[in-house]
């Protein structure tokens, strides 16, 4: 995909000439986000500089797409977050105006199995980049990306908004949490206003569960159903009442392109924790949602079956969490457009069209489509 010359008007907050020409370190690239989030950078003209691992599945976004060839704007680098030197040698290279930091490991089932090396990616990880960042002093903003789960859930029915307790239950959320006192460690002990020098301007981005066309991550919910329904099997619910905020990923990374954005023209106001996630009222029920997205498949003439099946001796996964996201709304301006039907439409048409044989070229056409609309 060629960079076209970019609307000179915003999109939803989004504003294309700021990103034209921009230098951004762009880390999990390969990652479901990431790869949303590169072809959007590289519509607007952004000069993308990646670092991630491989991508895990042959399905995945990104090399379903095979990105590095269809995006010249992207340098591709395979790389570890845990390389220190490596990330230092990167920015060095790169000399990034921007840095949006996503590459994690990111699955609450994986972190049971995986601790060690979910504490040292997400939370090590978190501390390499920014400690890379310090050594060029060209960086005017860096957005480092979370989840909603770094709060210390209590199971009570209030959402949570960024001045609450962190925490965390499972080694995911808990490295998730550590990369937030990381993050705000920095920021003040290295780039706040206070410091000779004091940029970048640091901030953290906290999603709720985001789905989109393109993720085929293990113990995900669409993913695993796809897995299923495209082989004309059946998709086995584990945690059918889990309650969550449910957003198509243009929102979220909507959110981290306006915060970016508000760093750099503002960096001490912008520069703290920000949630970004739907309504309240839109919070479902893991059934819900499965149900109405085995309708939509079914429109598209695919057997979308579904059951619920004790699995006893899982390991613990919250029940119900919400997000209180007044703060992104009154002051970036910034609030969720699609409800969950318009997201679970996009998902469907996405997954539909990349199991029917789309091209990677149609695929990427997709995407701009979705971003565009």
């Amino acid at each position: 995909m060629t960079g076209s010359k970019p609307d000179e008007s915003q999109q939803n907050g989004v504003t294309p000439q700021f990103w034209a020409g921009k230098r951004v370190l762009l880390t999990g690239h390969t990652g479901f986000k990431g790869s949303w989030l590169s072809i959007w950078l590289a519509k607007m003209g952004a000069e993308i500089f990646g670092y991630a691992l491989a991508p895990e599945h042959p399905e995945d976004m990104f090399a379903a797409l095979d990105l590095p060839a269809l995006l010249p704007q992207l340098r591709h680098r395979i790389g570890d977050v845990r390389d220190l030197g490596a990330l230092t040698e990167l920015v060095r290279e790169a000399r990034p105006e921007i840095i949006i930091h996503m590459a994690a490991q990111p699955l609450v089932r994986r972190s049971y199995r995986l601790p060690i090396e979910t504490f040292a990616v997400n939370a090590m990880g978190t501390a390499h980049v920014l400690e890379a960042a310090r050594t060029f002093d060209g960086v005017s903003a860096i957005v480092i990306v979370t989840t909603d789960k770094v709060y210390e859930n209590l199971g009570h029915d209030l959402a949570y908004g960024e001045g609450d307790r962190l925490g965390g239950h499972d080694p995911y959320s808990a490295s998730k949490a550590m990369a937030e006192m990381v993050t705000s460690a920095y920021r003040r002990s290295f780039f706040s206003t206070g410091v000779p020098g004091g940029l970048p301007a640091t901030a953290t981005a906290r999603a709720g569960n985001v789905i989109g066309g393109g993720d085929w991550s293990e113990d995900r919910l669409i993913p695993d159903a796809m897995r299923a329904w495209r082989k004309g099997g059946e998709l086995i619910l584990r945690n059918p009442h889990a309650n969550r905020p449910w957003q198509h990923v243009i929102d979220p990374l909507r959110g981290y392109l306006m915060l970016a954005q508000a760093l750099v023209k503002d960096g001490p106001r912008y520069a703290q924790a920000w949630n970004f996630g739907p309504e309240m009222r839109a919070v479902y029920e893991v059934q819900e949602v499965i149900t109405r997205l085995a309708d939509v498949m079914r429109a598209r003439g695919l057997d979308a079956q579904w059951r619920v099946e004790a699995q006893p001796g899982q390991p613990h996964e919250a029940m119900l969490l919400q997000l209180d996201c007044r703060k992104a709304r009154e002051e970036l301006q910034w609030r969720s457009m699609l409800d969950l039907d318009a997201a679970l439409s996009h998902t469907a048409a996405w997954y539909h069209a990349q199991i029917s044989g789309a091209s990677a070229q149609a695929l990427c056409e997709l995407t701009l489509q979705q971003i565009e609309n």
